[in-house]
């Protein structure tokens, strides 16, 4: 079951794309050459986007970003290794001077989605 689980081009993910896209930001997408790859990268606006999903990344306050019941042993480690992964790769994103934006998969609408588009175009006024 876990196989079928995606580590790229989720929904949630092709879904900002496609929407700044049309907004007219350009980007590259994974670049493996930068801590953690993010999912999107602005390299003119220096910044650099995480897609996250609620599950996976332990989005606290969202009903979606709870550890399961079942198997706690196994869950409880592997995602709270996940969230401290997150903080490494930010902090060191920052260091190197790049800002950094993450948006929930509960997020993805169009209202939160316009504001990421002008959060990411913030500097370049």
């Amino acid at each position: 079951m876990m196989s079928a689980i995606r580590s790229t081009d989720t929904s949630p993910e092709q879904a900002v794309r496609s929407f700044l896209h049309r907004r007219g930001l350009r980007f590259r997408k994974h670049v493996r050459g930068l801590p953690g790859s993010p999912d999107l990268v602005f390299k003119r606006y220096r910044t650099a986007v995480f897609v996250h999903g609620c599950f996976w990344h332990q989005h606290s306050g969202c009903r979606d970003g709870r550890i399961p019941a079942s198997n706690r042993n196994y869950w409880k480690p592997k995602l709270l290794r996940t969230k401290e992964r997150d903080l490494d790769h930010r902090r060191a994103l920052e260091r190197e001077g790049w800002k950094v934006i993450v948006i929930w998969e509960c997020e993805v609408c169009p209202e939160r989605l316009d504001a990421l588009a002008d959060e990411v175009q913030e500097g370049s006024k």
